[in-house]
């Protein structure tokens, strides 16, 4: 019978060779043990704490916070709860970037045709200096006299300042067909162009007006009711400081307002190159209507001016004015130029926006618009080739008849309806078709002209 055993012959070679690898393993095996247990034992230690004492844990993470919120409330300080009701200072980074635009003398440029250029093409310095004021004679201008109507005291008895009615002594109560007869225009044509009365406020010095009286060229402006400040006019020529004069138009809440920060009128009535002219029994409750008056009405203020150029009292003016007549008026043979709309061209649309802004109620822009839209003004964005909407920051202007002539016309307009005069120039250019040589220039002109420094404070309105 076979076995079934198999029979393994070894050598001692063979034994040795073995002999040497075992204790080899055996010795590896005991050193990964220690190792493995220090990996897992250990986070699972601490697992199992966790969720065995979670509860606790969380208790006093709880009591941590408590008595850390109660420390904080304790150390506050007494006026740390009124302080939450006061308004929130104006952002920093805003007030920084317009005190950076002061003073800037820098030309604003833009690209045409892949060159940049200059917005405002003004004439070398030295030729600035010998610019002369040029006297135009209009004889193709169908408009040769204005007859402002006056009246008294009685005719306006029942017409004060008040909020029922913007018609008072200063402007007097111009009926709806005196305004339709306003537009219509001949040789000689009478109308209102404020100062109906000599008791309807506006009162100026004597000493005031005598001054006004000499200006040839006039640069103004007005604050009324502590609004803006005053910024020194830069830029100029020497020639230009001594052909130019410079208004500023305050009433006594902006001058008590500048006084109380250290801005006071010298002896000669001069703060820098401003002449202060301050103004008594303002006619108007609405100050910003109030404004319009220095605005619109400079031929009225400065009888002998043969030009004006107005700026707004948020903006610093920046630029010769002789230079911005040679380049605005006398180079482009225009009589008026006026800085246009940079975000609408539709009257229309501005109206949506004024509501939308809050700048005026819906009631008294929607009778505004009504009667535009009863006198048939289209909703063009252009009308005899030029944007229909200005934005009428900065007005530059010769005093003619006919330029006189619009500037009293839109003045009753904002009278009548709102003070947004930014609704009621498309009407009054659209109606006055005569009217021809107006330069519409676009923004960036208008950011060479000005440093924009932004409204710095309300003004107050009248009480």
């Amino acid at each position: 019978m076979l076995s079934n055993s198999v029979s393994i012959s070894m050598s001692d070679d063979d034994s040795n060779e073995i002999n040497r690898i075992r204790p080899t393993r055996t010795t590896r095996r005991k050193r990964k043990k220690p190792g493995h247990r220090t990996t897992f034992e250990l986070p699972r230690y601490f697992l199992r704490l966790l969720l065995r004492y979670w509860i606790v844990l969380v208790f006093l993470l709880a009591l941590g916070l408590l008595l850390f919120e109660s420390t904080r409330i304790g150390t506050k300080s007494p006026n740390s709860q009124h302080s939450r009701h006061l308004k929130k200072p104006p952002d920093s980074s805003e007030n920084k970037r317009k005190e950076g635009n002061l003073n800037r003398l820098d030309p604003t440029t833009k690209v045409i045709a892949g060159v940049r250029q200059r917005c405002l093409k003004l004439l070398p310095p030295e030729e600035l200096e010998h610019l002369d004021i040029i006297e135009r004679k209009d004889s193709a201008s169908p408009v040769k006299k204005l007859v402002y109507l006056t009246g008294t005291t009685d005719s306006l008895s029942s017409h004060v300042r008040g909020n029922e009615t913007r018609f008072n002594l200063f402007t007097g109560n111009q009926t709806f067909a005196e305004r339709e007869n306003s537009f219509q225009v001949s040789e000689t044509v009478s109308l209102h162009c404020g100062f109906f009365n000599e008791n309807g406020g506006f009162r100026i010095e004597d000493e005031d007006k005598e001054f006004m009286r000499s200006c040839q060229v006039v640069v103004s402006t007005c604050a009324f009711g502590g609004g803006d400040n005053l910024y020194q006019p830069i830029g100029m020529s020497k020639a230009s400081t001594q052909k130019v004069c410079y208004v500023a138009f305050w009433d006594d809440v902006t001058l008590a307002t500048q006084e109380a920060e250290g801005n006071k009128i010298g002896e000669n009535g001069y703060i820098g190159k401003w002449r202060v002219v301050v103004v008594k029994d303002l006619p108007f409750m609405d100050q910003r209507l109030n404004g319009k008056i220095p605005k619109m009405l400079a031929h009225r203020l400065f009888p002998e001016a043969k030009y004006s150029i107005w700026v707004d009292s948020k903006s610093q003016f920046r630029r010769d004015p002789l230079g911005v007549l040679d380049a605005l008026l006398w180079r482009t043979n225009s009589v008026l130029a006026i800085s246009e709309h940079g975000a609408r061209g539709s009257v229309y649309d501005e109206a949506n926006a004024v509501v939308k802004k809050h700048k005026a109620t819906p009631e008294e822009v929607q009778v505004q618009i009504n009667q535009y839209r009863h006198d048939k003004l289209p909703e063009d964005k252009r009308f005899y080739g030029k944007k229909a909407l200005s934005e009428a920051s900065v007005i530059v202007r010769e005093h003619t008849p006919l330029t006189n002539l619009f500037m009293c016309l839109w003045f009753n307009e904002v009278v009548r309806y709102t003070s947004r005069d930014q609704l009621s120039f498309p009407y009054v250019f659209w109606r006055l078709r005569v009217l021809k040589n107006v330069n519409m220039f676009p923004v960036c002109t208008r950011k060479d002209l000005v440093n924009s420094m932004g409204h710095v404070r309300k003004a107050k309105p009248l009480v």
